[in-house]
């Protein structure tokens, strides 16, 4: 590879690395060899992506200069690093130690650099956050940017997903989860209550009758949300002020869903009866479009809690920060203020 070759490749993958604000190369290992945590970074971007021009287009670059950056990497270290096929790459021993050893070098470094930075008061890197569709549209979205415009030297990645839970572990390092929670490794922190609602529209009522109690449901139209792997067809009410037992449920559903607006619009279509979160349907009580069934029955609540991961504590500061935003953003919850 010429001399001109390599700097262009170098080049292309700094610009990768200088839009995301990371940290500064920091050469490892001997000097001889001479890895930095920016050739771990470009070989990690290899192995997640598993093909040459899936990690091209992680990188932002050209496919040829990952190819030779690639080559002149393995040529330094004087070991294969993938096994390259028609269709993808394939990690030798080599390079899954790379990406297994690299990675906790990684955090180190990103540690050190937090702690370096923390001393005159600035917050960066990247942080990658996950949240659900909804809400995450409707909430997380402006807290972001309001995030990102009080710490430009942060960047994020807000993904929204229907399934934020099922991500992969080393995938992220905020989730923003609402209702009941199957890992209890995680670390949570609450960020603002909120309760379910059974509600359907006026119409529906109308036509049908309004629910005296959790058994009259089983002569109504219910409408289920399939989500976080609950089992959503079992609605749980207590009383209020009562020391009875929970009326629990098992209802039919006429028509289920994946997607909360969906389940909604359903509802104010006048097809039945839904179960949903306050933060969702604050508004449309308010404004008469849907009407609270059972107010003196109440159902699980669905708080707002953000999982921290727990293999990311080499970005705690950053993490932390946005989390205290968040929170303050979401103080008081700004959909109980829209109900009557």
């Amino acid at each position: 590879m010429s001399s001109k070759q390599e700097r262009m490749t170098c080049g292309e993958t700094s610009r990768f690395h200088a839009k995301r604000n990371l940290p500064n190369v920091i050469p490892i290992l001997s000097l001889d060899l001479m890895i930095s945590t920016d050739d771990i970074r470009f070989f990690t971007a290899i192995a997640t992506a598993r093909s040459l021009a899936a990690a091209a287009r992680a990188l932002d670059v050209t496919a040829s200069a990952v190819s030779q950056r690639l080559q002149s990497l393995e040529q330094r270290l004087g070991v294969q690093l993938v096994s390259r096929s028609a269709r993808r790459l394939t990690l030798t021993d080599e390079g899954e130690l790379l990406v297994l050893r690299g990675g906790a070098l990684l955090d180190e470094a990103t540690e050190l650099t937090e702690a370096l930075q923390a001393r005159r008061g600035t917050i960066s890197g990247h942080l990658k956050i996950l949240a659900p569709l909804g809400f995450g549209r409707r909430y997380i979205a402006p807290v972001v940017a309001a995030f990102r415009s009080r710490h430009p030297d942060v960047s994020v990645e807000l993904e929204l997903s229907d399934r934020p839970a099922r991500a992969a572990a080393g995938a992220w390092d905020v989730m923003i989860h609402i209702g009941a929670l199957t890992d209890s490794t995680l670390r949570l922190l609450r960020l603002a209550p909120n309760e379910r609602y059974l509600c359907a529209s006026p119409a529906y009522l109308k036509r049908r009758g309004t629910p005296a109690s959790p058994q009259d449901l089983r002569g109504h139209d219910c409408i289920a949300l399939r989500e976080n792997e609950e089992d959503v067809t079992l609605w749980r009410f207590s009383r209020r002020r009562a020391a009875a037992a929970p009326d629990v449920i098992r209802i039919e559903p006429m028509l289920s869903s994946n997607d909360g607006e969906v389940v909604k619009a359903w509802a104010l279509a006048d097809h039945g009866l839904i179960v949903r979160s306050e933060w969702d349907v604050a508004e449309d009580l308010a404004c008469g479009r849907l009407v609270r069934v059972l107010p003196n029955h109440r159902l699980p609540p669905a708080d707002i809690v953000a999982l921290l991961n727990p293999g990311r504590s080499g970005r705690a500061r950053r993490t932390q920060a946005f989390v205290e935003h968040l929170r303050a953003g979401l103080s008081p919850p700004p959909w109980r203020g829209r109900q009557r």
